[in-house]
């Protein structure tokens, strides 16, 4: 048995041989940020310590963490496909505590096989990665990041007003967003691109941001159509951006605090369309005001453990009192227009809130463990009492003729009283996890949520039309209504979802090949629903030109009932309504190659969708009226392709077309199949950026949009297949920027006082360049009997806003 005198000389004899270990082999704790040339955060670059296993990667916000072993020096290489390797040497000389580090990857553009590889971020399968610093100098009436999906193909909206858009072939509410995790929802009741404000993602806030058209992974929500995933930046410095226009005003503030362990980035933004608005046919007083506040806070409670805050206010009120209105319209051969006297007005107010709370946890550098729970409110008040006398006239269209262009006789005359009485409280809040473990080049993510959806909603609605002196629907009896709505609803529902997917990567012969597998699980109590959704996701590079790339992707969607699809025309709930359905296939691909010297992208893809449950709907404006039941059945097919690159350093152009044709079909009619709302059958988008030969200061943007005609039907009529078809929205929006001031360009005569501003730069836009007259929506004219004694109705198209100018301008300190 061995003495307490010897066990101390033996536990001082370990310690004395141990010592120099501890002295001279220190784990230090290594942080950082990896970027580009231009400040854009870079997710998935490789970090390593050279000469050992051990490494990590960047994620959606370029930064990463890594515990490395100094004993005299190390090398930290980092490595990223179409960047130079950079690397950095660490001692245990560097100080004590964390070793935070930064980064900024030069491009690299060199040739292998004759064949160009370039700095152009690459698309993994069905997710392409968007550059958040397109939405920058693009011309943009609406304010909103949404513009920027707007000029992708496979996106469409031809409402320059409104932040919403439709992806082949679906409606504005199958879209999923997403910022740090957290699904965002958006208001309920409006109506018109006039009401909304704006959207909740802060353009000025944005780090990365990824986009899906259809057959997303399993780690994306139950909807239909499309997926945006948004990353909010993390900030390495002090930061302020400030700008202002015609159309309103913003603030952005980031920062780091408590030795980098506290981050903050806030924004405030301001918005007012009446400059816009004016331009509509519909002349009056405009009072349109939106306010928006975000901030996303993160505090590092150790190195493995933080917390991070994400919270949104917005209050947007909608004032409007309509004076006159004159709209001509029809063909030459037929030329009408319509002039109507107001009295009335609209008061609409619409607040949202959310604050999600999240707790990171990640034990080793291959696995990380993510705690949230999320809270949205929404309460919106909807009320006008709008009074029109109206007078439709035929127009003189005889060329030469004294009068041409005058009104020659009466076709209509009549007047409307429109009645809303709107309020709506919604609360959304939910409760989940995310888990992620990486493995070599693979990984394993995870995730489950509970969520609770409550609304409370007490809605009154009603149109009385008459004409010549009849109220229509005209009986001879009694006196009815155009439109009535009443309902007062109480909805209480809960959900359950959770979701496993493998993405996996593997060298098979020839190709590299990369698969993501996946299958997402829901519940939900209103009609104890329980579905199942497995997806596949499948891209192969072959190894011998590594600038070609196959995808092919294939899943079943279901979307069940949020709140709108829910209610029929009655204003009831339908509790036993079904989730939508869609089976989709994807097959796509691309090609990077090398045109003038600079890096391009071609990529094309092919898609079906098998739809079925489908609740058939109508457009007004982007106002989506359901029918209140699983009615009919149908399919969308369509082709999009897209050719992307620098023109010139730093400014990203594009171009693309879309194919695409819905239909659907209700079984238990004759009426055999018709066009869905949003059948565009062929689109074609631009963005084009580019400098002055010489001068890199002055940049052009140009934006241009063509989208063939949408059908429409009348709002008040029971039936979905009679369609017509609105004229074709073309659009042109142009921009001039100056930048005064920035890295390149100091100037030498800038008060000393002011040293602190990082750039500066002036912009003109013209929106709608050519001052095109695109359709939204139709008001319906309705008229007892004409001349000939023949009752009719007539279609008077809504336009849009027409050519403005707008000048802003940026400041960033």
């Amino acid at each position: 048995m061995i003495s307490p005198f010897c066990r101390y000389r033996i536990l001082l004899l370990i310690v004395v041989m141990l010592l120099p270990a501890f002295l001279f082999a220190q784990t230090r704790l290594v942080v950082g940020v990896v970027t580009d040339t231009m400040s854009n955060p870079l997710p998935n670059v490789n970090v390593m310590v050279e000469g050992t296993n051990n490494g990590t990667s960047t994620d959606e916000n370029g930064r990463f963490k890594l515990n490395v072993v100094i004993k005299n020096q190390v090398i930290v290489r980092l490595s990223f496909l179409g960047y130079q390797t950079d690397w950095v040497v660490i001692s245990p000389k560097d100080g004590a505590g964390v070793i935070d580090l930064r980064f900024a990857l030069k491009p690299e553009s060199k040739s292998i096989d004759e064949v160009f590889v370039s700095a152009i971020q690459r698309r993994q399968g069905n997710i392409d990665r968007l550059s958040a610093r397109g939405i920058e100098f693009m011309p943009n009436i609406s304010g909103n990041f949404e513009s920027l999906l707007k000029s992708i193909p496979g996106v469409s909206s031809s409402n320059e007003l409104s932040s919403q858009y439709t992806v082949r072939g679906g409606n504005f509410d199958e879209n999923l967003v997403y910022v740090n995790d957290i699904e965002i929802f958006r208001p309920f009741l409006v109506r018109s691109g006039q009401q909304e404000g704006l959207s909740f993602i802060n353009p000025d806030m944005v780090a990365a941001v990824e986009f899906s058209a259809g057959a997303f992974n399993a780690e994306f929500g139950d909807k239909m159509s499309s997926v945006l995933n948004v990353r909010y930046r993390n900030p390495i410095d002090f930061r302020t951006t400030v700008s202002a226009s015609l159309l309103g005003a913003s603030a952005t503030t980031e920062g780091v605090l408590c030795k980098s362990r506290f981050t903050y980035i806030t924004g405030v933004r301001y918005k007012t369309s009446q400059y816009m608005l004016s331009t509509l046919d519909v002349k009056g007083d405009y009072s349109p005001t939106f306010i928006d506040w975000q901030g996303l806070f993160n505090y590092q409670l150790t190195p493995k453990l933080s917390v991070s805050l994400l919270g949104n206010y917005s209050g947007n009120t909608y004032m409007f009192a309509p004076d006159v209105r004159e709209t001509r319209f029809g063909l030459f051969s037929s030329s009408l227009q319509l002039k109507v006297y107001y009295e009335g007005q609209e008061r609409d107010r619409f607040q949202t809130g959310m604050g999600a709370l999240a707790f990171e946890y990640k034990p080793t550098p291959a696995l990380s463990l993510k705690l949230y729970s999320a809270n949205y409110f929404n309460s919106e008040r909807e009320t006008y009492d709008i009074l029109g006398q109206y007078y439709l006239n035929e127009l003189d269209n005889s060329m030469g003729s004294s009068t041409y262009g005058d009104s020659l006789i009466n076709v209509g005359i009549g007047g409307f009283l429109n009645h809303a009485r709107n309020y709506l409280d919604a609360y959304v809040n939910s409760i989940g996890h995310i888990g992620v473990y990486r493995f070599g080049d693979s990984r394993v993510k995870w995730g489950f949520s509970l969520q609770r959806d409550h609304f409370d909603d007490e809605l009154v609605e009603w149109d009385l039309i008459d004409s010549s002196g009849y109220s229509l629907p005209y009986t001879g009896n009694s006196v009815g209504l155009a439109y009535s709505l009443r309902a007062n609803n109480t909805i209480d529902i809960h959900r359950a979802a959770a979701f496993l997917q493998a993405d996996l990567r593997k060298s098979i012969g020839p190709f590299n090949v990369q698969a993501t597998l996946g299958c997402r699980a829901l519940y939900w109590d209103l009609n104890d629903e329980f579905l199942l959704s497995p997806r596949a996701t499948m891209s192969v590079v072959p190894k011998s030109n590594k600038n070609l790339e196959f995808h092919f992707s294939t899943g079943i969607y279901y979307q069940p009932p949020f709140y709108k699809e829910l209610r029929m025309a009655s204003g009831a709930i339908n509790h036993g309504i079904k989730s939508q359905k869609s089976v989709q296939y994807l097959l796509g691909g691309q090609y990077y190659f090398s045109a003038w010297s600079r890096p391009f992208r071609l990529s094309a893809e092919l898609y079906y969708k098998s739809l079925s449950n489908l609740i058939p709907y109508k457009l007004d404006n982007v106002r989506v009226r359901y029918s209140g039941g699983n009615l009919a059945k149908g399919y969308a097919r369509g082709f999009d392709v897209k050719v992307n690159g620098e023109l010139v350093p730093g400014a990203e152009s594009w171009v693309g077309f879309s194919l695409l044709r819905t239909m659907e079909d209700r079984p238990n009619d004759s009426y055999g199949s018709y066009p869905r709302p949003t059948d565009q059958r062929f689109a074609f988008n631009l963005y084009f950026q580019d400098y002055l030969p010489g001068n890199p200061s002055f940049r052009v943007h140009l934006y241009g949009f063509y989208g063939s005609g949408l059908p429409f039907g009348k709002a008040s009529s029971d039936r979905y297949d009679i369609n017509f078809r609105m004229s074709a929205y073309r659009r042109v929006d142009l921009g001039f920027t100056k930048i005064l001031l920035d890295d390149n360009i100091r100037s030498s005569i800038l008060p000393k006082r002011l040293t602190a501003i990082k750039s500066v730069w002036v912009s003109a836009e013209v929106f709608n360049l050519f001052n095109f007259n695109n359709t939204v929506s139709y008001m319906w004219v309705q008229t007892v009997g004409n001349q000939d004694g023949y009752a009719d109705s007539y279609a008077v198209p809504n336009y849009l806003t027409s050519r403005r100018i707008n000048v802003k301008l940026m400041v960033k300190f």
